[in-house]
């Protein structure tokens, strides 16, 4: 028996055995050397990144568990394979040429206005492959047959059955031979498995209860936008088997993303919301008691939270902006692995014990951008939760536009090729087949730790709601529609003929379920909604007061000492770059020791270290963030020689149990923030902060912010703690890269302009001018009893700025954020005659301008929380300067930009001033883009201000 060389492969943490192909000679210096051509499978190996890592993996990055196991133990092709595939060469490239292009010649389309023709397939022609069709073939090596040999014919209408049948698999792009074969192979089995009856029965119930479903509320609501699953029933059959799948694999979480289309059959089915709180909401009745403050969402986003046997499910709330759930689940889940400290927070793999799944619709799933980005994460270190499982509802219609309209490519799910996902198409009229493709995606994400997805091509069979006449638009397609039966129905009758369900037994189901249904519709008046939030590892959390509360942040100067040493800590043979040897370590150590001089990337360290300390989690994502796009964290260190990456902050203490998590994000914001959204979610106990390279950049995720964050907790009870780092300042850096658009997320706010904020607003917007008062700020938002998103309007200049640092008496106990900074460097608050109030670091350039210019009997307020607006702390220091007659807000900002717009008519209600306006004037963009013209801005708003 031919035995192929093998060598070992000599990739860093590779050493896999791996089979040697030939032979080439290279020259080098001079010399001629033989150099060994590794297979197709170790050029996995050759073409990966190593990723930056200390010898004992990083928190959130376990190296070993990205070392891949082709070339190994079940996934090796056996030597006996190749030789088969040698000595019979064209009759496996004609299998090869079914395996990578059947899916285009598969009958697919439960809906097809013609049917689809093998005799126009080129590649599939057995003349190409100097085949005949009574020659005889053996089946070893070449496909799955029960019989050791076969004729072409036969193998003709065999590969023809497997791959272009009522399902298809694609999957030729994959890199790895063994992960191909494997899936073949696989595939090919669980094509051939017939599904036992009483899985069948269960299925075809399923479906029937979808659709008495959907007849119910075609009666009882019949102007109600249900989104029903009317054409896509097949798709309970995915969900049966994913829940079967996934309790005998052992996976304890399900996190599904979902969208609208079959949401609430699939809720009030096999997910046991109770429909008659569905039907309240039909109703127009809240879906919160009483004592549950919010506004709610609409129908379509209803959730749900329940154990499945040993498998706890969680449906996500979804917004109306299709497919941003996707990333906001895969952050769920990775936090899942973070709550039990599983997967590559420990020693293990991602997706161990958690398992996100994500639902597409077709149209969506082409054309939104945050896919790609979503699938661009799921395989980078700090974001990968060992592969989603994706299903794509694909009706085959976006609203009115048909398909092939809707993208370029061949099918919706071509984004998978991005990061060689491979795609099992199904056919909808065939449920069972969806069953198997669920088996074989779920064992294959298992096996590989890589996304799938699962193609179901169906139909809608109205328009994109129910009150919706799709024919308008597309009349050939409808007029098969609605020609045609209902696939349960098909389905039911199809195992009524062979005898596996009886008349009685069809019947009786549906009868049942439409009992229920009526119940559940009796006693719409009489259900009372219960809380559905704060509960579980939430339960310590409380709703926020209509009050704004002081919190004692401050820590003792031991600890801040001895956290903050630890933060630019190295091992003894670590080499640090020269640079940040003196500045970064050194410097840090002299301003620990002198207490005083604590600088922004100072009073951070000891922040997120004091949080360590106490046992919470952190993480901190987006572009650049181990080293700032400033260069001022510098939370990791990087070995100047042999790249190792090392956390300073994760060593403070033997048996550490707060962990920081630095994640150096993709170049995305809306798949990320979307990702640290759904991270912050999970458990109040970890501080999860996103950093924007600039501040601007959050523009990129703005449906994240307008859908999620800024009301997440108002229509759906989701508390979230997520800060958000956004770089600002008017520094002449154009108009890019200037501004944050501080006035967006001001528009965004609840906050009331005639009576006052609380610590309930939907989300707090600060503008720190101090390191202390940024210290104090992540700290509180860990050591309240509630979670607000909290948006930081960060600076550039103040990072080294000697004037904006701090001491560590201001961190000391006792301490915390205040809300609104009095000037004092005014010796006589009585004789002050102009208040001038100021955000940000445009208050160094006033006071460095009163300095220099002696400006006398002026005073600069600070208001360091625009949003909880501090009104009562403003009355205190209008007391305090109670002979000031001339009351200005200058900003350095557009004035319709910035905060002027949000805090004059609170100045003018809440406080009792009528302020004037100090400022640049209105523009189109957030700042100019030619120096002089900036620098004389500068000059009129200092003139402004001080006239």
């Amino acid at each position: 028996m031919f035995t192929p060389a093998r060598r070992v492969c000599d990739m860093a943490r590779c050493r896999r055995l791996v089979a040697v192909q030939g032979q080439v000679q290279v020259v080098v210096q001079g010399q001629v050397l033989d150099r060994l051509l590794p297979s197709q499978a170790c050029l996995q190996c050759e073409n990966r990144r190593s990723y930056q890592s200390k010898a004992s993996g990083v928190f959130g990055f376990n190296p070993h568990a990205w070392q891949t196991t082709s070339g190994q133990g079940e996934f090796a092709i056996p030597a006996e394979v190749h030789q088969s595939r040698r000595d019979n060469s064209n009759a496996f490239r004609y299998v090869d040429a079914f395996r990578k292009n059947g899916y285009k010649y598969a009958d697919l389309n439960p809906v097809a206005l013609s049917a689809p023709s093998l005799s126009s397939a080129a590649e599939l022609d057995i003349a190409r492959y100097g085949l005949s069709p009574a020659q005889t073939v053996p089946a070893e090596g070449i496909c799955s047959s029960t019989t050791q040999a076969l004729t072409v014919s036969e193998l003709s209408e065999e590969l023809a059955r497997l791959y272009c049948g009522s399902t298809a698999l694609e999957c030729g792009y994959i890199e790895c031979e063994e992960e191909q074969e494997w899936l073949f192979s696989k595939y090919e089995e669980i094509k051939n498995h017939q599904l036992e009856d009483p899985v069948k029965k269960s299925l075809a119930f399923e479906m029937l209860k979808s659709q008495a479903f959907d007849n119910f509320l075609a009666t009882k609501f019949q102007s109600v936008k249900r989104y029903g699953g009317e054409g896509a029933e097949s798709m309970m059959g995915f969900f049966t088997e994913l829940f079967n799948q996934a309790e005998q694999q052992n996976i304890d979480q399900l996190i599904l993303g979902q969208a609208h289309r079959g949401r609430l059959n699939l809720l009030t089915g096999l997910l046991q919301f109770p429909p008659v709180a569905m039907f309240r909401k039909m109703k127009g009745l809240p879906e919160f008691p009483p004592d549950q403050a919010g506004a709610g969402d609409v129908l379509s986003h209803l959730t749900a939270s329940l154990d499945i046997g040993s498998v706890h499910v969680t449906m996500l709330p979804n917004p109306s902006h299709l497919e941003a759930v996707n990333p906001v689940a895969v952050g769920k889940t990775r936090a899942k692995h973070l709550t039990v400290t599983g997967g590559e927070y420990s020693d293990g793999k991602m997706g161990d014990n958690a398992l996100c799944v994500q639902i597409h619709g077709d149209a969506a799933l082409a054309g939104q951008g945050i896919n790609m980005e979503t699938l661009q994460i799921a395989n980078v270190p700090h974001y990968s939760v060992g592969g989603s499982l994706h299903l794509v509802v694909n009706n085959q219609v976006g609203f009115t536009t048909p398909g092939e309209r809707a993208r370029s490519s061949r099918h919706c799910t071509d984004l998978a090729k991005q990061i060689c996902a491979p795609v099992i198409h199904v056919n909808g009229d065939h449920p069972e087949d969806l069953v198997r493709a669920t088996r074989l995606a779920v064992e294959y994400r298992q096996k590989f730790r890589k996304d799938i997805f699962v193609n179901l091509i169906c139909f809608r069979r109205w328009g994109h709601n129910e009150l919706d006449d799709p024919t308008f638009t597309n009349p050939a397609l409808y007029s098969v529609i609605h020609a045609r039966r209902s696939v349960p129905d098909n389905y039911s009758d199809e195992l009524i003929n062979t005898g596996i369900l009886s008349n009685e037994e069809r019947s009786g189901v549906v009868s049942k379920h439409m009992e229920m249904l009526n119940e559940n519709f009796r006693m719409m008046d009489a259900y009372k909604p219960e809380r559905s939030n704060l509960k579980g590892l939430w339960q310590s959390m409380s709703e926020p007061s209509a009050n704004i509360t002081e919190w004692d942040t401050g820590v003792g100067g031991d600890v801040l000492k001895f956290v903050g040493s630890k933060s630019v800590q190295a091992p003894e043979n670590f080499n640090v770059h020269s640079h940040l040897k003196k500045h970064h370590i050194e410097g840090r150590i002299k301003k620990l020791e002198s207490g005083a001089g604590i600088d922004w990337g100072t009073a951070e360290a000891l922040a997120m270290g004091s949080l360590l300390y106490q046992g919470f989690n952190i993480r901190i994502s987006g572009q650049d963030v181990g080293r700032a796009t400033f260069s001022h964290r510098h939370a990791m260190l990087v070995d100047q020689e042999s790249n190792e990456i090392y956390i300073p902050m994760n060593d403070i203490m033997e048996n550490q149990e707060g962990k920081l998590e630095i994640a150096n994000s993709i170049l995305s914001e809306e798949a990320v923030l979307a990702f640290e959204y759904g991270m912050s979610v999970e458990s109040p106990n970890n501080l999860i902060i996103w950093e924007a390279q600039f501040g601007d950049f959050f523009n990129g995720a703005q449906i994240i912010l307008d859908t999620y964050v800024a009301n997440g907790e108002s229509k759906w009870g989701l508390q979230s703690g997520l800060v958000l780092l956004l770089p600002h300042g008017m520094d002449g850096a154009g108009p890019e890269h200037s501004s944050c658009r501080i006035e967006r997320f001001l528009q965004m706010t609840d906050s009331r302009e005639a009576s006052a904020d609380g610590d309930d607003v939907n989300w707090e917007i600060v503008h720190p001018t101090t390191a202390a008062q940024y210290f104090h700020l992540l700290r509180r938002q860990m050591v309240r009893n509630y979670r607000k998103p909290l948006v930081v309007i960060a600076p550039k200049t103040l990072l080294r700025l000697p004037a904006a640092a701090s001491t560590l008496e201001e961190m000391s106990p006792g301490k915390c954020f205040q809300t609104v900074l009095s000037d004092t460097n005014v010796a006589a608050p009585e004789k002050v005659e102009k208040l001038v109030f100021v955000s940000g670091k445009h208050y160094f350039t006033l006071s460095k301008y009163i300095q220099e210019n002696s400006v006398q009997n002026v005073a600069v307020v600070r208001l360091e929380s625009i949003c909880p607006f501090p009104a009562e702390r403003l009355q205190q220091e209008l007391k305090k300067f109670k002979n000031a007659k001339k009351f200005v807000w200058s900003q350095e900002e557009h004035k319709n930009m910035g905060c002027w717009s949000f805090v004059q008519p609170r100045f003018e209600n809440l406080v009792g001033v009528k302020l004037a306006y100090a400022g640049r004037g209105e523009l189109c963009q957030p700042a100019v883009g030619v120096g002089q013209v900036h620098q004389a801005e500068n000059k009129q708003i200092l003139d402004q201000t001080f006239s």
